[in-house]
């Protein structure tokens, strides 16, 4: 079993499940990649991103495919993965298990990955929720699918993972305007930017209060700012203010053993 640096959370330290927020480091890219880079969709050598890949697996004594990861496209849709599914990348933000072995992975670089489980119902969930998936339900549209396969929400523990923090997220005042007009309270999460015209954005805090509102028993933010924290995590941000051409993701993955 191979070991690499990672953060865990206490919430899902569960019986017969496992779970990690990996970080950059371990793996075998270099340049921006450098080194853990798990993102298929990146400009990053194939090899590189398979071999980290097999090492995110082997974390967990897994082969490779039991790494089962989407095509992330900021949606509010949650697969099922019935089997492994490898070298497959189905279209949608959210990988849903009840089977032991499948490793359920979602990848970031400023959006929030988390992690959910009940570990009664044996039901784990690996969820991404960047600011459009956030706002569009892909939250409570993981929970509802966990409920499908036997889960109670007051049971399941999530926990956010490493994402951009609200000292980071600046934004404009349309976003500001989207969040509300989709309901006013959202208007909390946002505080004074550095001028009239920006606000900073508390995504982990929004997260969460989507996971409150689905109902979910025990919730938290494993409290890492990807932006702010260059040595160990990757960032989209921060490379667009560093003008550099591409970023690595980074892996969040939980598996039932």
């Amino acid at each position: 079993m191979s070991q690499l640096p990672v953060l865990t959370s206490p919430l899902l330290d569960l019986s017969g499940i496992r779970h990690a927020f990996f970080t950059r480091g371990g793996g075998v890219s270099t340049g921006v990649y450098e080194s853990l880079n798990v993102g298929r969709g990146s400009g990053d050598l194939p090899a590189d991103v398979g071999e980290n890949r097999r090492r995110t697996a082997a974390h967990f004594g897994l082969p490779p495919a039991a790494l089962s990861t989407a095509y992330q496209i900021h949606s509010a849709t949650a697969l099922v993965a019935a089997h492994p599914w490898g070298d497959e990348r189905p279209q949608g933000d959210a990988v849903v298990t009840t089977t032991p072995g499948i490793l359920c992975g979602a990848l970031a670089a400023d959006c929030a990955p988390v992690l959910l489980a009940d570990p009664e119902a044996r039901v784990v969930a690996a969820l991404h929720a960047g600011w459009k998936g956030a706002l569009g339900g892909i939250v409570a549209a993981t929970v509802e699918t966990m409920i499908g396969l036997g889960a109670r929400p007051d049971r399941i523990a999530a926990v956010v993972g490493p994402c951009i923090g609200p000292a980071s997220y600046e934004v404009g005042l349309e976003f500001l305007a989207a969040f509300e007009a989709a309901d006013a309270d959202h208007g909390r999460f946002f505080a004074a930017g550095a001028s009239t015209e920006k606000r900073m954005f508390d995504l982990p805090g929004f997260v969460l209060s989507r996971l409150g509102a689905a109902g979910v028993g025990a919730t938290a933010w494993i409290g890492c700012d990807t932006c702010a924290d260059e040595a160990r995590f990757f960032s989209n941000r921060r490379a667009f203010r560093k003008g550099e051409p591409d970023f690595g993701r980074l892996l969040s993955a939980i598996v039932l053993v």
